[in-house]
Parts: structure tokens; C-alpha cells; sequence
């Protein structure tokens, strides 16, 4: 673990904290390019610092709802800017729903630029995957595998360090995108296969969790498998419609 990446008398800057901003940084300027290199269209700053909002009020509301009892007794604890976590799938939903509602009011085709946010979204996701890893969060179950990792909470017990983990899936699903991209054959594809296959990489993932989180059924399915089975059954869906060209967005 690596939780403090400066010190300087009373300032302390945060590794995790840092992580998240230079992906989200990198994020940006990558959308911001091609979006003008394909789509000939300005992003205004406006849209990104929106996005970000709304990815942090996602992320914290569906970290309430894993966990409602303990945050209604200790409130103040899930409003920590970057501390008491955050649930990505919250975050990934409600950024769904404020771009589709913003590209609509500004008569911005959506497929096109949601190909394109869904490499942007892979970015910001493994940089911020990386803090988690140095933060000591979202670590695994025991393990007494040539990968376990320490941690100061697990004291002298290896755990799985899903965190990279993850950080190594997404960059496979990074790679795939670029392949899909080059070669889709309607737009929402890069899209529609980047929620599949994150999906299914995290279903496999949490099965590695040690962490303590909420569950739909206890020890058997999390929120986040539930979650992605329903992106798996919606975005399944669409592909195939899409494909066929049987409706439009």
C-alpha cells in the first residue's frame, strides 16, 4: 500500500485521489480528440465537469444502497470527497443517463459518441483501479497464491490483489475495443461489447472479492454480478437489434 503520495506539512495528497484525476485528465483530453478527429464536434468543458459530478453522486448513492443501515447512522462518512469508496457501477449508470439526456437536448447523435466514451471510460477506469490498489481498498479474498498481497487490514493474511486484477482486464477490454472499432459494422458496437465484456470480466472478479460489501443473495451474488447480469441482458439486446437495424438512437 501506497495511500499517501505526498506530504508537506499540513497538505497531504492522496494516491488514490491523484490516480483519479490524472485519469480523469487523460480521459478527457483522449474524448476531446477524437471526437473532433471523427465527429468534427466540440465537447464543451461544461459536459465533462457534468459527467464528473454526476460519476461521483452515482458512485456514492449506490455505495448508500450496499450498506443503508451503516450510512444512516454515520452520514457524514459517505461524503468523503476521496475516502468511504465509491461503487463504479453507480457511477457508470447515472453518467449513462445524464449523457443520453444531454446528447438528446443538444441533438447530438448518441451511438457515434458513446463508441467513443467507452474507450474514454476504460482510461479513467484502470488509472483508477491502480489507486484502489495503492489506497489498499477493493482487495481480494485469502490466498496463499504466488499473488497474494499484504495489506495493514488483513494484517499477515495474502490476499488476492484483485485490484490489478481488474486493471489488467480492462486493459484486454481496452485492446478488444480498438480491434471492434476498426472493424464495427454499426455504431453502439464498441459501446454494447465494452458493457459485455466488462460485465462479464467483473461477474469473474467478484468471486475474488474479500472485501465487505452488499449482496443480493448473501455470499452467492453481489450487487455488482447482479448488476452487470442486467447490462449483460440489456446491451445483448440492443446489439442484436442494432445490428439488424431494427431501431435507432
Amino acid at each position: 500500500m501506497y495511500p499517501k503520495l505526498l506530504e508537506y506539512e499540513n497538505i497531504t495528497i492522496y494516491t488514490y485521489a491523484f490516480c483519479i484525476v490524472l485519469g480523469t485528465l487523460l480521459a478527457v483530453l483522449y474524448t476531446k480528440w477524437q471526437t473532433k478527429k471523427t465527429l468534427n464536434l466540440v465537447l464543451p468543458n461544461t459536459f465533462f465537469y457534468l459527467i464528473f459530478i454526476t460519476g461521483f453522486l452515482g458512485g456514492k448513492l449506490f455505495l448508500f444502497f450496499e450498506k443503508p443501515i451503516y450510512y444512516l447512522q454515520s452520514p457524514k462518512s459517505i461524503f468523503n470527497i476521496f475516502s468511504g469508496g465509491f461503487v463504479f457501477y453507480g457511477s457508470f449508470t447515472c453518467i449513462i443517463v445524464f449523457i443520453i439526456g444531454y446528447l438528446r437536448k443538444h441533438k447530438i447523435a448518441i451511438l457515434p459518441l458513446i463508441d467513443i466514451l467507452a474507450i474514454t471510460t476504460t482510461i479513467v477506469h484502470a488509472i483508477g483501479r491502480m489507486g484502489c490498489f495503492f489506497a489498499g481498498c477493493c482487495y481480494g479474498k485469502p490466498t496463499n497464491s504466488i499473488f497474494g498481497v499484504h495489506f495493514p487490514n488483513t494484517h499477515s493474511v495474502a490476499v488476492h490483489p484483485t485490484q490489478l486484477y481488474e486493471v489488467g482486464s480492462i486493459l484486454i477490454i481496452m485492446s478488444l475495443l480498438f480491434v471492434i472499432r476498426k472493424n464495427k459494422s454499426f455504431d453502439g458496437q464498441v459501446f454494447i461489447s465494452y458493457v459485455i465484456l466488462y460485465a462479464i470480466a467483473r461477474t469473474v472478479l467478484e468471486i475474488f472479492r474479500g472485501d465487505q460489501r452488499g449482496y443480493i443473495i448473501q455470499n452467492y451474488i453481489s450487487h455488482s454480478q447482479f448488476i452487470a447480469f442486467i447490462f449483460i441482458s440489456i446491451t445483448t439486446y440492443l446489439y442484436i437489434k442494432l445490428k439488424s437495424k431494427k431501431i435507432t438512437l
